[in-house]
This record gives C-alpha cells, sequence and structure tokens, in this order.
C-alpha cells in the first residue's frame, strides 16, 4: 500500500482531515509525564490514545526528540512502534525537514524509513529534484516538499520572481518531480490566498497545511482554498492547541468537526 492509499483510507475510516502533530517538548509536558521512565513517550502513548479515532495522520517533528539526543530518538522510535503496532491503519508523517545530496540524503532517507518506518517525511526543494531522488524514487513512501510556509517570514525567498518562487515549486513537483505519485506539498494556513493559487496548479495533489491551532490559521479560508475536486486533498496539522490541551480529545473532536463542518461532511 503506498503513503497515499494509507492516507485516503484513514481518511475514509474517520471521516477527517485531521493530524496531530506529535510536538511533545519535554519542558512542557504535564507533570505526571515528566516523572516517567520514558517521558515523551508516555505522553505521545496518552495523546495517541485520546486522539486516534479522530485523525487521519500524526506527524511527530523530530526537532523534539532530537534534542534530548539519544534518549530523545530512542522516543520517537518508541512512538512510531506504538503506532505500527495498534494503529497501523494511521500514516506517519516524519516531519524532519531533509533535504542533502547523495550519501547524506541516503543516510535521511534510512533513519526516516528503516529505523522509524515512517510512511513519509517532509523535504527541502532548494537543491533540486537531482539531490532528493532517493526518497522521490521510494514510491510506496511520500514526500512533502515545502512550498509555501506557515511562518511570518516566508516571503523573504519564496515570493522572488513575477511567478513567485512558491508557485514555480508547485509546478515544477507537480509536473516534474510525481512521477510514482507520491509527491505531497506543504502550503501553511496563514496564507489562504496562496493555497487556492497552489491548488490551481497542482490539480489533485494532497496538501499538508500546517499553521492551524497556536499559528492562528483560519479553519474556513484553508478548508475553501485548499480542498481538491474530491473534497478532500488536504491534511490539516495541528499540534500544540491540541496536545497541551487540557483535554486533547475534546480539541480534537472540536477541530475534526469544524474541519468537517466546512468540508460539508457530516459528524456523528
Amino acid at each position: 500500500m503506498t503513503f497515499q492509499e494509507k492516507l485516503d483510507a484513514a481518511i475514509e475510516k474517520n471521516n477527517s482531515l485531521l493530524c496531530v502533530g506529535l510536538d511533545s517538548n519535554r519542558e512542557r509536558l504535564p507533570e505526571r509525564f515528566q516523572k516517567k521512565d520514558y517521558p515523551q513517550f508516555a505522553f505521545n502513548k496518552w495523546i495517541i490514545e485520546e486522539t486516534h479515532d479522530a485523525v487521519c495522520a500524526y506527524k511527530p517533528n523530530a526537532a523534539f526528540y532530537e534534542a534530548r539526543g539519544a534518549d530523545g530518538i530512542k522516543e520517537l522510535e518508541m512512538t512510531c512502534h506504538y503506532l505500527r503496532k495498534y494503529y497501523p491503519e494511521i500514516p506517519i508523517i516524519l516531519d524532519a525537514k531533509r533535504g542533502d545530496i547523495g550519501s547524506t540524503n541516503s543516510g535521511y532517507l534510512h533513519f526516516a524509513f528503516v529505523y522509524l518506518q515512517t510512511d513519509a517525511i517532509t523535504l527541502h526543494p532548494y537543491l533540486g529534484k537531482e539531490a532528493l531522488q532517493p526518497f522521490l524514487d521510494k514510491k510506496d513512501k511520500g514526500c512533502i516538499i515545502l512550498c509555501r510556509t506557515s511562518n511570518p517570514g516566508a516571503g523573504e525567498f519564496q515570493d522572488i520572481g513575477n511567478q513567485p518562487l512558491y508557485l514555480q515549486v508547485a509546478k515544477q513537483v507537480s509536473t516534474q518531480w510525481n512521477t510514482n505519485r507520491n509527491c505531497l506539498l506543504v502550503v501553511g494556513a496563514t496564507y489562504p490566498y496562496e493555497l487556492a493559487e497552489v491548488r490551481k496548479i497542482v490539480g489533485d495533489m494532497t496538501i499538508l497545511v500546517p499553521g492551524i491551532g497556536a499559528q492562528g490559521g483560519d479553519i474556513e479560508k484553508t478548508i475553501r482554498a485548499g480542498l481538491n475536486s474530491s473534497g478532500a486533498g488536504i491534511i490539516i496539522n495541528a499540534g500544540r492547541s491540541i496536545i497541551f490541551a487540557k483535554d486533547p480529545r475534546s480539541e480534537a473532536e472540536k477541530l475534526k468537526k469544524q474541519i468537517s463542518t466546512y468540508r460539508g461532511k457530516e459528524v456523528s
């Protein structure tokens, strides 16, 4: 099964476009988890159990685990193993924003797809298709290419040119890189106009949309700008606003329902 097939099945099963970002900053974990032998894993396990029937994917951000060195990387692996064992139908997206050349990319690829056994990874396009070819060749894995990011300073380079760079990235990835039908793009919810412009270029390609929740992206504008012709085609990511809420399950269900309302789908 390819990443896209697995994602589509999860969307259908849970009637959800919501992805929960497992951005489990050790310093922000509730006290009851701080005392555990594996605090990040224990916290992630709890979040997964609270939200697994409300999501279409999980997205751990590697930075929060790498910051703790070997201990954190171990807990990231434990989290991925837990998901594969108990919820194998839910895709795992490693948010690592990799992108280099030659043997370096081979190392990144091995970490994501062999050691962690994730289903997809976020990637930088700056070095071009040739550099990312080892990832693109993995037909069953998702290659999620940064296009228009959600941060306030995104336009410094991404808006350069008569045709802005992010639109060139969207065109190149959708027409030249996606021969294995395993490419996706990242476009931030904080830029709904740009999201709509990207959608015009890429057709029905799936887009990962961060920026909802703590970053302040507008759900309605995002949904209306990003849906494809099938009424899907977007993965709405929310991390901190859900995982550090007093009631993560309630927050996930609320956001799922809001997304479904604007999507025109009933939620029981």
